[in-house]
């Protein structure tokens, strides 16, 4: 009856017993919870920047070990590196399988006209890969290592972007969720910092840079009534506001003087306390990424950038077919990735279609060798065989002239 009351539009009285829909988030929270979760993460920006230091600051624990004094005797590379980093991290008995994708060589050459080819290739193959294991037609288990965040590390230079974080940013933005940060801060005044951030924000939106911004819309004017939705659009407000992320990274902890130990940076004037918002904007960030709007993230990853791929991709497909069915119900298959515009695949590809043409040149010279060597063995086998049969012969005429001797 309760039912029916409410598909009529009747009002319910508050007395009637529930029948147990409202219990439906407590099972999907029991599903998450045993499933944990995943998320994948890039930085990219120049070297030196302290990415590597952000990252174990970050989760709290070393998932990469920085070796400053590695790179820096090592040859300068043409191309970029994608390093990934996998790890599983517990809290209160939830597990989250976080990917950190590094990005080294990235803006360390004289020349870096399409140093971000390889981002964009690796972001663009990860969505290609999860379209194509869609195509499968057994699909329980599925290799997702699409990127949820992108942190752009910007030198702190106080002059604003350069054409290279322009023109990375601008592609990096319409495939993934861009999220610009400022690293080192601590090199900044607070009067420079606060200018820096309003050139940044100058040039990202004449450019038209779409970077992630927390939701502050709500679907129903009810949930504006609660105290806590109050309080995360006031947080979200705040943490637009804050854009872009000014931080500081440091994986040691120093007496800030009032004989707490803190994570932070020892100066001679004082102590720069990475989790203070007053110093940098160290936990609005991991706030963004972890604590409050990680579910956005990945959300805004399938549902926008995923889809956007996708939709592109069997357009492009469909387009570019001259036999076009009227009914294209089936997907079409996506064509093969082309890993040859990338300077780094193309130099692996020449090596191994060298080491390959050399293999077969040795090879042939193997088989002419041992064709010359049986050809050889054969003559002197027919040589040896002819010597034989003329012994044979004379032996034969040695045997009938002594018979005719003896009769």
């Amino acid at each position: 009856m309760t039912i029916e009351a409410e598909s009529m539009g009747a009002p319910v009285a508050s007395g009637v017993q529930t029948i147990g829909i409202s219990n439906l988030p407590n099972q999907r929270y029991k599903i998450v919870s045993e499933r944990g979760g995943s998320f994948t993460m890039m930085v990219c920006g120049e070297s030196g920047l302290g990415k590597t230091t952000f990252i174990n600051t970050l989760f709290q624990t070393t998932l990469k070990h920085s070796d400053p004094q590695q790179r820096r005797h090592l040859p300068i590379k043409r191309t970029v590196e994608i390093d990934i980093i996998r790890a599983l991290l517990e809290e209160k008995n939830f597990n989250l399988r976080v990917n950190v994708i590094d990005t080294p060589g990235f803006g360390d050459n004289v020349n870096n006209n399409k140093s971000w080819q390889s981002i964009i290739d690796f972001i663009d193959d990860q969505h290609d890969s999860f379209m194509r294991q869609e195509q499968q037609p057994y699909r329980d288990v599925k290799f997702d290592l699409r990127v949820h965040a992108v942190l752009y590390f910007i030198r702190p230079t106080g002059h604003g972007l350069k054409p290279l974080d322009i023109e990375t940013m601008k592609r990096i933005s319409t495939r993934a969720n861009l999220i610009p940060v400022i690293a080192k801060s601590d090199t900044l005044t607070a009067q420079e910092l606060t200018a820096f951030k309003l050139r940044i924000r100058q040039v990202i939106e004449a450019q038209e840079i779409r970077i992630f911004t927390p939701p502050l819309e709500r679907e129903r004017e009810s949930d504006l009534n609660s105290n806590q939705d109050l309080a995360a659009m006031e947080h979200a407000r705040q943490l637009i506001e804050s854009m872009p992320f000014a931080i500081i990274g440091s994986e040691k902890k120093f007496d800030n003087g009032q004989g707490k130990q803190v994570i932070g940076r020892r100066y001679p004037w004082g102590v720069v306390e990475i989790e203070n918002d007053n110093h940098c904007d160290f936990r609005k960030l991991r706030s963004l990424l972890l604590r409050t709007n990680l579910l956005d993230l990945i959300l805004t990853t399938q549902e926008l950038h995923y889809e956007t791929y996708r939709r592109l991709r069997l357009e492009g497909n469909s387009s570019g077919t001259e036999e076009s069915n009227s009914s294209s119900t089936v997907p079409l298959r996506a064509p093969a990735r082309k890993l040859s515009h990338n300077p780094k695949y193309k130099e692996e590809e020449n090596a191994l279609k060298k080491y390959f043409t050399d293999q077969v040149k040795a090879e042939e010279q193997r088989f002419r060798q041992w064709e010359q060597n049986i050809v050889n063995e054969r003559i002197r086998l027919n040589g040896d065989l002819e010597e034989i049969q003329n012994k044979v012969k004379r032996l034969d005429e040695q045997v009938k002239s002594l018979q005719l001797k003896k009769r």
